[in-house]
């Protein structure tokens, strides 16, 4: 794969049945399964560790004034919840290394 390519549900369904040898539709099965129970753990307030890779973590974001750069108005943002990345060691140094 190349760096400006973009994984894909069906590109990781292929590589499972590839490698799996089960059929593409029980390897896409599997792969909308897993992304829907991370969703539904998401959606209910919960953190999605998957060690080796890394933590998805929701973070409250309270209510803050902005500004808007062009005209230098201030404004109010309203309190959100966010969804974060956090990578683990293992995959930086996986990124780092090339491999």
């Amino acid at each position: 794969m190349r760096s400006t390519e973009t994984l894909t549900r069906a590109a990781i369904a292929e590589a499972i049945h590839t490698k799996l040898g089960i059929s593409r539709a029980e390897s896409l099965a599997m792969v909308e399964a897993i992304l829907s129970h991370m969703c539904e753990a998401l959606a209910e307030g919960q953190n999605v560790k998957i060690s080796g890779f890394g933590t998805f973590l929701l973070r409250d974001k309270g209510e803050r004034i902005g500004r808007n750069p062009k005209t230098g108005v201030e404004v109010p943002i309203t309190p959100r919840r966010v969804l974060t990345f956090r990578a683990s060691q293992m995959l930086k140094n996986r990124i780092a290394d090339g491999s």
